[in-house]
């Protein structure tokens, strides 16, 4: 069985006005612009995806923790493509 990936497509994550103001408030939005669109679009799910209001403030911490430190996404380490 073969798959068309051109037919694969992901939702698009629109940013809460909530994380935009954090992100903001945290001199953080330029390290999170400078992500690739794929991570920026996987926090917000990963975010929004939350049951929990505790485990979105735990997620949303982790975010900003990653973008502070640089080189790191979802836990893993990360470099940015060098052109």
């Amino acid at each position: 069985m073969t798959v068309d990936s051109a037919r694969l497509t992901r939702a698009i994550n629109e940013m809460p006005e909530d994380i935009a103001r954090l992100l903001e408030g945290e001199g953080l939005r330029s390290r999170y612009e400078a992500r690739p669109a794929y991570q920026r679009n996987d926090y917000l799910g990963w975010i929004g995806r939350a049951k929990r209001t505790e485990t979105r403030d735990k997620r949303i911490a982790q975010m900003l923790d990653e973008l502070r430190a640089g080189g790191v996404y979802m836990r893993m380490e990360w470099a940015p493509r060098r052109d």
